[in-house]
Parts: structure tokens; C-alpha cells; sequence
């Protein structure tokens, strides 16, 4: 009720200036309580008992500010990032817009964040809160060496992993899903954190030919990673209503929905169950989670919704999603995911 009160005040600064406001009211928020293991929809995955499945997705919380504040407004699980080995500014202002008309948004950041260092220190002293929280990794524009730049940050700092190739603000960063790159890449991220680090994910693109998807679930497998996250922001562009729809950049919210959930079912289908998978893209109810979990997500994430909805969100689906367990008599959730 006190965001929808604010929110008009909010949406009439500017997208970006409003996301830098929303983080330093979380990280003067003490208020909340963490979700509680062992409930209803706890879910193990990866080895990581997760209370609830819905997470916070990486690129609020790009430095690693304010996990455990998303985590007390009921979030299972946050990720933060994407981290790159050295800070960078990311690209030039404006460089996120919100369509409105459309619930969705455009973002061409470009991977801004304050590099390793100042994140690994922050994540370091908040490791005896406990909580899953994941570090989304990424390369730096003017890299030399990319590969080099995921390997920098493998140190057990959180629960997880992920090897971020799928922005489409770097330019070539989405050439490392090529089959090639892409195994020498996660070969040299695995050798990195060996045999006692975190679990390593993969987040992969929304646009991707079958071809694609299959080699990536091949190598996928072959390598055992403890998930793949599906997906990121896609750079097609179905018929918007917004002035902003023109933008360059990644488009995520409600008009990337049907494409992200199709591509979880592709997903699905070609690793056949083998690899847990995050449902990620156009997530904004309950029934939107469920939907995701029944295609075959073990876990789910949202971040664009969050943005019209204001900071109750993951309560209510966390809520709603109890219900709809009940409902479809799923005493276990793992038990209803791909049960479509």
C-alpha cells in the first residue's frame, strides 16, 4: 500500500535516479524476516537447500549492497551482479527506461559496478549472515581476456556461481554461448573454484536457435553445473505500446514472458530433467511462478515486476504459490516441477 502510494512520485524521476533511491531505502531498512527452511516450498538444488524458490535476479543489486535486505522482504534466494573484475562506469546515461504502457523495461547498462575488490569485501563480511545468495559474474568491456575475467572471481564468497554470457550490452559477450567458447569457458571457471566451491549456474538468452540450445545443454550436462538460468534479456522486440520502445538495449517484463517460457520448455526438453533450471523473464504472479515450476523450473526469478509492483511482491507469490501447491495437491514442490 506505501509503494502504490509513492510510486507516481517515483516513476516521475528518472528510471535510473528511482533504482539508486529503492537501494538506499533497503539499505536503511532493518525491518523484515528472512524465509524459514524447511517450509512448504523448500526446495534443494545444486546441493543448496533453498526455503522458497523465488529469487531476486542479478542486476538490482549490482555490488552486493543489499542481499540480505531482499532477502528479509521474503526472497528465497538473491543474486547479485554482475560483478566484473575491475570497475566500470557502464554505458552513457540514459541507459534505462521504463515502459510503462507495456509493464517492461529497456536497459542498456553495460555491466556498471565497482568491481571485484569493493564486492568481494562487501559479500565477505555479510557471509556470517547465512542466506543463499549468488554472485552473477561477468567480463569487462575492454577485457583483453574474458575467460580470465570470470576465473577472478571463483573464491567462496556465496552459494553460488554464475557465469553471466547472455547480456546483450557487452559488445561479443553473447559469442561465448558459441559451443567452443563456451566449454572453454566454463572448463576454466570449473578448474578455478575446484572440487569444494560453490556450484556453478550458466544464464543463457532468451534468442537462441535450437541448435543452440541443444549444444548448450550438451556441454551443460557433460560438465554437471548445478543449473541453468533461462533466461536474460532478449533483443527482439514484440509490438510495444511505449515512446521508449525504439531503445536499444535488453527488453524484460510482462512482453518477455511467452518467449522465456518457451524457451524453459526447450530447455527442458533437450536436457531431459537433468540439469535444474531457474525461470527467469516476465514474472510477475503467482500463477506466472507456478506456470514456470510446472514447465520444469526448480527455481524462479523475477526483477523487471518488481518495478510496478513495489517491494511486497515476493510475498505474495511466495503466498500464492503455497496456494496453488495446495490446490494441485503437490505436497512437495520438487515433485511439481515439470509436471505439465
Amino acid at each position: 500500500m506505501v509503494y502504490r502510494f509513492i510510486r507516481p512520485a517515483l516513476f516521475r524521476l528518472d528510471a535510473e535516479r528511482a533504482h539508486g533511491l529503492a537501494l538506499a531505502a533497503l539499505r536503511l531498512n532493518p525491518f523484515g524476516r528472512r524465509a524459514a527452511p524447511g517450509g512448504l516450498l523448500s526446495i534443494e538444488v545444486a546441493g543448496i537447500p533453498f526455503p522458497n524458490p523465488l529469487g531476486m535476479a542479478a542486476g538490482f543489486d549490482k555490488d552486493g549492497e543489499v542481499p540480505d535486505a531482499l532477502l528479509r522482504l521474503g526472497f528465497g534466494f538473491a543474486e547479485v551482479g554482475s560483478i566484473t573484475p575491475l570497475a566500470q562506469p557502464g554505458n552513457p546515461k540514459p541507459r534505462l527506461f521504463r515502459l510503462e504502457e507495456d509493464r517492461a523495461v529497456i536497459n542498456r547498462m553495460g555491466f556498471n559496478n565497482g568491481g571485484g575488490a569493493a564486492a568481494s569485501e562487501r559479500l565477505a563480511a555479510r557471509l556470517h549472515h547465512g542466506g543463499v545468495v549468488g554472485i552473477n559474474l561477468g567480463a569487462n568491456k575492454e577485457s583483453p581476456d574474458r575467460v580470465a575475467d570470470y576465473v577472478a572471481m571463483t573464491a567462496p564468497l556465496a552459494s553460488y556461481l554464475v557465469v553471466n554470457v547472455s547480456s546483450p550490452n557487452t559488445p561479443g559477450l553473447r559469442a561465448l554461448q558459441d559451443e567452443g567458447a563456451l566449454a572453454d569457458l566454463l572448463d576454466a571457471v570449473l578448474d578455478a573454484r575446484g572440487r569444494q566451491g560453490p556450484p556453478v549456474f550458466l544464464k543463457v538468452a532468451p534468442d537462441l536457435e535450437p541448435a543452440d540450445i541443444d549444444a548448450i545443454s550438451r556441454i551443460t550436462i557433460e560438465r554437471q553445473l548445478g543449473a541453468l538460468i533461462v533466461s536474460n534479456t532478449t533483443i527482439s522486440r514484440p509490438p510495444l505500446k511505449s515512446r521508449h520502445a525504439g531503445e536499444a538495449g535488453g527488453l524484460s517484463g510482462a512482453p518477455l514472458r511467452d518467449l522465456a517460457l518457451q524457451r524453459l520448455r526447450d530447455f527442458r526438453k533437450a536436457t531431459g530433467g537433468q540439469v535444474p533450471l531457474v525461470g527467469v523473464g516476465g514474472i510477475a504472479t503467482a500463477e506466472d511462478a507456478w506456470t514456470r515450476i510446472l514447465a520444469g523450473a526448480s527455481l524462479i526469478q523475477l526483477y523487471s515486476a518488481m518495478v510496478y509492483e513495489g517491494p511486497g511482491i515476493a510475498r505474495r507469490i511466495v503466498q500464492g504459490l503455497e496456494g496453488l501447491m495446495r490446490r494441485d495437491g503437490f505436497a512437495v514442490l520438487a515433485d511439481a516441477v515439470g509436471s505439465e
